[in-house]
């Protein structure tokens, strides 16, 4: 795939407006998000990232459009699960709800720095040595035997594991740090002193887990294409608008019971699937005697339909066994919690769950 430096600068700057348009638009005003105006942006944002796949798809062939949709799924089911940390750090932190915004926004442009680091140093590590695409088939299994060990414990995480990491503490030994918010300014004065506040502390905490969930999403997309712009856009792409779905399912989050049993699924594929492209580019003098191994390869169709049929089957799962138990609790004479009462945003007071359970704060 042959991408012009025009192309590239201009699908850069189409990011970096569509952070500011969302700064200036939306988060400079401190406000509490509605449900209508979350669910009307998230879905703005899908429509614009899968309308580039369709022109990727237009001007450059429909293997690559299916494997930037295949990516852009796979990131994007990732950044939900992403979602159950992300909602822990604010809950630890005690982020108030207006502000809440900036911090998702700011961690979005830190994530999408990062990862395009990552991906150039990914590209250039892939071209000059393909049995790099063996130690990423390791990493995925890694992660899917992590995830699933994860999700079948039955431990959860305390919320406040999440603001006392390491990281943190030494932050907060090197720098003065205030105990209090100062509206959403990162430095305040206190007694005549500059002080960082909780704000810049959530926002290392969260550029922190950026860079942890980095070595989920880069290996993952990786295995579905090897085409940097296609690996850089569905990051992208997956991570616009991530700020509005935190408002839109915040409520649905502790529903989705399976989903990092589905991620494990797919995590698990896209190693197979990996290990046969290695194998089939192999140049290792140990395996096959440095030949090639003829081994058949995955298509990008099977990938979409794998990948889109786990998610699927992972969340309707999750719903159905969440209401039956909500159920079954009610027949048994406990009150379940009102449907989006205390969890999800609503149009007059946009709230938050507090105390979700996540398959991964603990990993991360």
């Amino acid at each position: 795939m042959n991408v012009p430096l025009w192309v590239w600068l201009a699908t850069c700057a189409f990011v970096v407006g569509m952070l500011v348009f969302d700064f200036v638009g939306h988060v400079r005003k401190p406000h509490e998000p509605t449900l209508r105006e979350s669910a009307i942006w998230s879905a703005g944002y899908v429509a614009v990232a899968l309308l580039f796949g369709v022109g990727v798809g237009v001007f450059s062939g429909w293997q690559y459009g299916g494997e930037y949709m295949a990516g852009w799924m796979t990131e994007k089911a990732l950044s939900v699960d992403n979602l159950f940390v992300f909602l822990l750090i604010m809950t630890a932190f005690a982020v108030p709800k207006i502000h809440q915004q900036k911090v998702l926004l700011i961690g979005i442009a830190i994530a999408i720095v990062m990862r395009g680091a990552f991906i150039a140093v990914g590209a250039v590590i892939i071209e000059q040595w393909s049995a790099v695409f063996y130690l990423f088939a390791i990493v995925l299994f890694w992660l899917a035997y992590s995830q699933i060990k994860e999700a079948m414990s039955s431990e959860e995480a305390d919320p406040g594991d999440a603001g006392d990491t390491k990281l943190i503490r030494a932050v907060r030994k090197v720098l003065p740090t205030s105990s209090h918010y100062d509206g959403d300014k990162m430095v305040t004065r206190v007694d005549g002193k500059r002080m960082l506040t909780p704000m810049a502390l959530v926002i290392v905490a969260i550029g922190f887990t950026d860079l942890l969930f980095a070595f989920d999403s880069i290996p993952a997309i990786f295995g579905l294409t090897q085409e940097p712009f296609l690996v850089f856009t569905a990051n992208a792409f997956a991570l616009l608008g991530l700020r509005q779905l935190y408002f839109l399912i915040g409520g649905l989050l502790e529903k989705l019971i399976y989903l990092a049993h589905g991620l494990s699924v797919i995590l698990a594929f896209i190693g197979v699937k990996l290990t046969l492209h290695a194998l089939h580019e192999n140049n290792l003098p140990f395996i096959n005697g440095g030949q090639p191994v003829p081994v058949p390869e995955v298509p990008i169709w099977l990938s979409l339909l794998v990948i889109t049929g786990t998610i699927a089957v992972a969340a309707i799962a999750s719903l159905m066994v969440t209401r039956r138990r909500a159920e079954a609790a009610a027949a048994a004479g406990d009150t379940p919690p009102a449907e989006g009462d205390g969890t999800a945003a609503t149009e007059d007071d946009g709230d938050l769950a507090q105390t979700p359970s996540s398959n991964r704060a603990t990993e991360k």
